[in-house]
């Protein structure tokens, strides 16, 4: 079966056909894949560009242009289609509206996400717990407490439902009503570890979701952790690491966030202690900031902060084009972040910061965590 089968199967998306076969690519990870798409004007042009054309564009080459032109087996990206369907699937490309706002921003967020569960992936507020799977008391303890005392707040909590502080966070949630999401490192035919299914459906059941970028079939195999870890950092304004040895994914969760301009908490142990010596690291080494509970998210990201929406304000600013156009935009948006809002504005981005500055001393806009504005009135 080749390329012509596509417009052969009856009821399948062809669209999406062709944006799951782009992830199947050897050697076209996400960052590529997004280059190509503007490169190439779309998905399905991608497929159709002559090889001399492909050989073109940035970071492909002669070896990149042959995967991509021999790839025209595209039975398991229609039966990708059709198990997503049979399932309640949301499978969700980074250029839709409803993909996580946070996320798009990070350069290698996934191409194409999928999503079990009817939920907002663009909360107002959206942290994450991370930690060892051998959790200890202490770290339960904390928390128990975190949770009971952040649940007035009602963030979004992301984490990823493995053993130990993960799931710990998510049975917190569900306990307090909070929303909380499961970001896993395989196929949507599986939960990981298989103890946890029960938990991940009470999560679905209740407001929250599961999110992967992997295709069913997907192994939870060692290397898809750490691409698991971008998701969980990119999608959230601060990562709270509760227990983690001196390695670890929930450091590398933490590295990502600090790349990502994101808060990072640590919970600060005992010296010699196994389980917190990855806290300790952070802490000392400016990483993290030290958390000891709910009030130092709150004063970090400005969560006390009430702001007056004041529909008249806007009648004794006077605002030049560019400033208007800015306030629209975010406005429109509720909330965006910096990369999103260029793109939208088409500004550069030397005269894109200068105006956000001239807006936020104007008290027109509030600038949050993560580089995302928010206008006051």
């Amino acid at each position: 079966m080749g390329r012509s089968s596509i417009f052969a199967t009856y009821g399948v998306d062809k669209n999406l056909v062709y944006k799951i076969a782009l992830t199947q690519i050897p050697g076209i990870g996400s960052v590529l894949a997004k280059s190509l798409i503007g490169y190439c004007g779309g998905v399905r042009e991608v497929f159709e560009k002559s090889r001399d054309f492909l050989k073109k564009a940035p970071g492909v080459g002669d070896v990149l242009s042959a995967n991509i032109k021999s790839f025209t087996d595209f039975r398991q990206a229609e039966q990708e289609v059709e198990f997503i369907a049979k399932n309640k699937i949301r499978p969700i490309f980074f250029l839709d509206k409803d993909y996580p706002d946070r996320l798009r921003n990070i350069p290698d967020c996934p191409i194409l996400l999928y999503v079990r569960g009817d939920v907002n992936l663009s909360p107002e507020k959206s942290i994450a717990i991370v930690g060892t799977r051998k959790m200890t008391e202490y770290g339960k303890q904390f928390i128990n407490k975190l949770i009971e005392d952040i649940a007035p707040y009602k963030p979004t909590i992301i984490s990823g439902l493995a053993y130990g502080v993960d799931t710990w966070a998510h049975k917190q949630c569900l306990q307090y009503g909070l929303d909380t999401y499961g970001v896993v490192a395989h196929g949507m035919d599986r939960i990981y570890p298989v103890l946890h299914s029960n938990i991940a459906s009470d999560m679905v059941a209740n407001g929250g979701a599961v999110i992967t970028e992997y295709t069913s079939g997907t192994k939870p195999d060692k290397e898809h952790f750490p691409m698991r870890n971008r998701i969980v950092a990119g999608m959230v304004d601060a990562v709270i690491v509760v227990e983690s040895a001196a390695s670890g994914g929930s450091l590398i969760t933490a590295e990502l966030a600090n790349q990502y301009n994101r808060d990072v908490f640590a919970v600060p142990g005992s010296l010699g202690e196994k389980y917190s010596a990855g806290c300790n690291y952070l802490i000392k080494n400016h990483k993290a900031n030290l958390i000891e509970g709910v009030k130092d998210i709150v004063k970090q990201l400005n969560w006390d902060v009430k702001i007056e929406k004041n529909n008249q304000r806007q009648l004794f600013v006077e605002l030049t084009d560019d400033e208007q156009k800015v306030v629209d935009l975010i406005r429109e948006s509720k909330e965006i972040g910096i990369d999103q809002l260029m793109a939208l504005s088409g500004m550069p981005s030397s005269s894109l910061a200068m105006t956000l500055l001239e807006l936020e001393m104007k008290n027109c806009i509030t600038s949050l965590p993560g580089k995302r504005y928010q206008t006051i009135y």
